[in-house]
């Protein structure tokens, strides 16, 4: 299933994976394969399973998010992963595939939030686009920026997931965020980032970029 072609394309997207633990396997077919190993032997796949390239780790990731099962078998699995994400790829396609908190919102937001506070850099990542991708809406705006801005961290993909789901609240909640950043206590990068990342969205307007930029710290 590798593409040599493609091995090269992915190295240029994740540098801080080495050359050699990249396959090049195209993520649709990763996701087909997912699926069947769902379906047929989960099992043994995860006793099989090793960690030794980014699209193993990948793969162990999105068979989870096709798993059948109950709340907690499934949990307990999400858990034990997270400690294997070590690149910005396999937490965000994670986060994209792991439908629970549509499900089960309360239950994974009090899962969510602990990660927010930690100080390693994909634990960090994983809060963030969990937020960004399932907590975007007005009961959880408060808390979640909250959240967000007790983040301390100098991890550059920590720093980036933070300032993206920021630029997600604004983009929905504009005027509460706007808010939110006159009085952020983030660190300048982050805070910078996300500014950078809400002046090149497509739905800021001329307007709103000028106020944006004048923030810049």
């Amino acid at each position: 299933m590798a593409d040599d072609h493609y091995k090269i394309f992915s190295c240029k997207l994740i540098p801080n994976i080495p050359p050699e633990q990249i396959l090049g396997v195209r993520l649709p077919d990763l996701r087909k394969f997912a699926q069947r190993i769902a379906g047929e032997d989960p099992e043994s796949f995860f006793a099989d399973a090793g960690d030794e390239t980014f699209e193993e780790k990948m793969l162990q990731g999105m068979v989870i998010c096709y798993l059948d099962g109950s709340f907690n078998e499934k949990l307990a699995l999400v858990e034990k992963f997270i400690y294997k994400i070590d690149n910005w790829s396999v937490c965000d396609s994670f986060c994209a595939g792991l439908k629970l908190p549509l499900k089960y919102p309360g239950e994974m937001w009090d899962f969510i939030t602990p990660y927010l506070k930690d100080q390693r850099e994909y634990f960090i990542r994983f809060g963030s686009v969990m937020l960004l991708s399932y907590y975007v809406d007005e009961s959880h705006l408060q808390p979640a920026l909250s959240l967000l801005d007790q983040v301390r961290s100098r991890d550059y993909y920590a720093r980036t997931g933070v300032a993206w789901a920021i630029s997600e609240y604004f983009s929905h909640f504009p005027e509460e965020t706007m808010r939110y950043l006159h009085e952020s206590s983030l660190d300048d990068q982050t805070f910078n980032k996300v500014l950078q990342k809400i002046i090149e969205s497509r739905f800021t307007d001329a307007k709103t970029r000028e106020e944006i930029h004048a923030l810049q710290r």
